[in-house]
């Protein structure tokens, strides 16, 4: 008796649980669509950090001052505002600039590079918004991170940092952690590079690699029949059995790749000895401002400190909407991620200081 009590009830919670995964499948599709039909374009958030900056310095010297101390400073602040309000009336009213407006702006971009390049989109939106407004004295300051990727994804991305030269925008690209490979590529096409000093820069080179399980499936009498137009449509597959001769196209076509990064490197370094440096190797920071592959041992965070001296500083984050399926995907996504990562930590030996 008890038995059938209890299977029955259970059998009442899936069909509960059933029910409602059902309402939430359905209800999750219809957002999905509807956000699809009302998609927007993205917009451009603009951050003033001159202003962030401030605000935590002001924040940190007020932690030392006494309740005296304090109610002074808040009097005197807000009578300097009120001052300083009354002359931005004023120069309105005439007409002339205010002294924020008169100051030379630095842009503040961010790139954070996968394999794929795939914040290219956004960063050719911040680009093309700079160069409608940027006026003579304004400049770009780049934080990169990148270990590289597919060529023609940094290829494109580094072709979007050179609209900024071609328009007379002085762009700098500040390395704080990697620009290697490609990442390197898009340092390159700025007029100064700096680097923390234990960044990883450099790997000029090309690398492929291709797995091939034809051995595998001829083991197992699994035929894969590869057909092509044009001798070297499919040098090298991984199915179908490789030939010395299309191996050895596809090498010619890495040499070539080579070679043409080389020669962009060149283009835009014409300091750099790029045969020296151009191995595959990389080098950290200090050593490679000895290799002239950097100007100068500097974090990003010091240059936002010089440059608020005599600039304005403002952050420029193109961001899309993304539906909710693939903001759910996305954070799945990044959940397996942190733990593979953590798998990884645990089961690999890696270099500690």
């Amino acid at each position: 008796m008890w038995s059938e009590i209890f299977i029955g009830y259970g059998v009442f919670i899936l069909e509960v649980i059933t029910l409602l995964l059902m309402v939430v499948a359905v209800v999750t599709t219809v957002i999905s669509i509807k956000q699809k039909k009302h998609a927007q374009q993205g917009e451009l958030v603009i951050t003033d950090l001159s202003q962030t900056f401030e605000e935590t310095g002001k924040a940190l010297r007020e932690f030392h001052f006494t309740d005296d101390e304090l109610k002074a400073a808040e009097k005197a602040e807000k009578k300097a505002e009120k001052m300083k309000a009354k002359a931005l009336k004023a120069q309105r009213k005439k007409g002339e600039a205010t002294p924020d407006e008169q100051k030379p702006i630095l842009y503040e971009l961010n790139f954070k590079g996968d394999v794929a390049a795939s914040q290219t989109t956004a960063l050719r939106e911040e680009i093309s918004a700079i160069i409608q407004t940027a006026k003579p004295n304004d400049e770009v300051l780049l934080c990169l991170e990148s270990p590289g990727g597919m060529v023609h994804g940094y290829g494109l991305a580094a072709s979007q940092l050179a609209r900024l030269k071609q328009h007379g925008i002085k762009l700098t690209v500040a390395v704080d952690k990697v620009a290697a490979s490609g990442g390197y590529m898009m340092a390159c096409v700025a007029d100064k590079i700096v680097s923390a000093p234990f960044a990883i820069i450099g790997s000029i080179g090309v690398v492929a690699q291709v797995p091939n399980v034809h051995r595998l499936l001829k083991k197992h009498d699994v035929d894969v029949d590869v057909m092509t137009a044009g001798e070297y449509k499919r040098t090298v597959t991984i199915l179908g059995e490789n030939t010395e001769k299309g191996k050895q196209k596809f090498q010619q076509e890495l040499d070539e790749t080579h070679q043409l990064f080389k020669q962009f490197v060149a283009q835009h370094r014409p300091h750099l000895d790029v045969d020296r440096v151009a191995t595959g190797e990389h080098w950290f920071g200090q050593q490679a401002l000895q290799l002239n592959l950097v100007d100068e041992i500097l974090t990003s965070d010091d240059v936002l400190l010089q440059a608020m001296k005599e600039k304005r500083v403002l952050g420029l984050r193109y961001t899309v909407k993304k539906p909710l399926l693939q903001r759910i995907g996305k954070q799945a996504e990044e959940s397996a991620d942190n733990l593979l990562l953590n798998l990884l930590k645990k089961l690999l030996i890696l270099i500690y200081f």
